[in-house]
């Protein structure tokens, strides 16, 4: 409440009093069900579930080169309770102008930001936290505090970020699917004293130059991944039923993402060096990480006005059985088709598939407009096969078939 006030007496200042010049209201309802039909691995989880999401954002053009957009969520969901919840997506003051021959971009307040080139998971990619809740593959951002200037020129663009707040995580609940056996709590611990307070940064250069476009990135601060350590009261030890607490350390990472564009051809990479976090063991371990990326483009496939995208990723990480995530060497191999018809249909089939370890999971999506305000998405993610000693071992029966109704006003 303190955050929004300050927001709203800022605006008036600014303004002066100048009446609105445009005044936008827009947004997405969307109706969804899924449906998992492997028995739960864990006592409690639903096999299915529906829900309702909304998604308004009013965007008001305040003033000269001043403007502010509000973006809110809501989530109902009938299978899991701790998935029904509310968070502020958007909720940021813009300003911007020139600066010589220079243009720049201020944003004070809650926004989205996003790093990276590459297509399944993006390792540069660390202003916002992610919304596991919303979808097990990272696809959603919570909303982040920030002010955030970007300074751009013949020269390239700079940006500059600082990130006063941290939010933590989201996690399913007991009765949703895709967690491990190890249940979370909804409290987090903290290596900053500061603890969700702690003040983060970050910055980021990029330019085209030629046929590549290229990033290179910094980041100070806390953690975006967390880990796992037991809950433990009044002298427990841990037991099959302990809970574990998010811990968020404080970690710094320099990273580089990369395009070349030859014609048909895209080569991508994205590349981290990482200190101050600890691995799998628990342990403090600077590490490294590359993603590898690959696409090829056909137009007009089969004479016909669709095209095709294959693309190819390898994900690999120097701390391998001792990484805390998925993607310490796997392999993503697939393709995306747009018919470029009347209703956009596009598809999308892909493998994802460990290089150490036996795991392997079928990827399949549809999209397709109904009408000028209706669309729909159909989404299927068949776990194949799940090493015991994978992270991904607790949604070994989570495969699932989803399928949303989107209404756009």
């Amino acid at each position: 409440m303190r955050f929004g006030g300050a927001l709203a007496a800022l605006m008036l200042m600014i303004t002066g009093g100048v009446a609105a010049q445009t005044v936008d209201f827009s947004g997405d309802l969307s109706l969804q069900t899924r449906w998992f039909p492997e028995t739960p691995a864990f006592p409690g989880q639903r096999t299915g579930g529906g829900g309702m999401v909304v998604e308004p954002t009013l965007y008001w053009d305040i003033a000269e080169r001043v403007s502010f957009t509000f973006t809110p969520l809501y989530r109902y969901d009938s299978a899991d309770s701790r998935r029904t919840h509310a968070d502020l997506r958007e909720a940021y003051l813009l300003m911007y102008g020139d600066w010589g021959e220079n243009s720049w971009e201020l944003r004070l307040g809650v926004d989205r930001v996003f790093w990276g080139v590459v297509e399944l998971h993006n390792l540069v990619d660390v202003v916002n936290q992610f919304d596991l809740i919303e979808h097990p593959r990272e696809e959603a951002k919570l909303g982040q505090p920030m002010a955030y200037l970007t300074v751009s020129g013949a020269w390239g663009m700079t940006e500059w970020l600082v990130l006063p707040y941290h939010r933590e995580r989201t996690f399913p609940g007991p009765s949703g699917r895709f967690r491990g056996r190890l249940a979370t709590v909804n409290d987090a611990l903290y290596e900053s004293g500061g603890e969700e307070r702690h003040v983060d940064l970050a910055a980021r250069y990029s330019n085209s130059v030629g046929l590549l476009d290229f990033g290179l990135s910094a980041f100070a601060g806390t953690n975006r991944e967390p880990g796992f350590v037991p809950e433990l009261r009044d002298g427990m030890v841990p037991g099959p039923d302990t809970r574990f607490v998010p811990y968020y350390e404080q970690i710094r990472q320099l990273g580089v993402d990369a395009q070349l564009t030859t014609g048909d051809w895209i080569y991508k990479l994205e590349a981290v060096r990482r200190s101050g976090a600890r691995n799998l063991l628990g342990l403090e371990e600077d590490y490294h990480a590359f993603i590898l990326g690959l696409e090829r483009n056909f137009y007009g496939i089969f004479g016909s006005s669709a095209d095709m995208v294959l693309l190819a990723e390898w994900h690999d990480d120097s701390r391998g059985p001792r990484a805390t995530n998925a993607w310490a060497n796997d392999v993503f191999v697939g393709a995306s088709v747009a018919l470029n018809d009347v209703q956009s249909t596009e598809l999308i089939v892909g493998i994802l598939g460990d290089v150490s370890r036996d795991y392997r999971a079928l990827n399949f999506g549809l999209r397709r407009r109904l009408s000028d305000s209706w669309s729909l998405r159909f989404e299927v993610i068949a776990q194949l096969s799940v090493d015991p000693r994978d992270l991904t071992y607790g949604g070994r029966r989570d495969s699932f078939l989803a399928l949303d109704f989107t209404y756009s006003f």
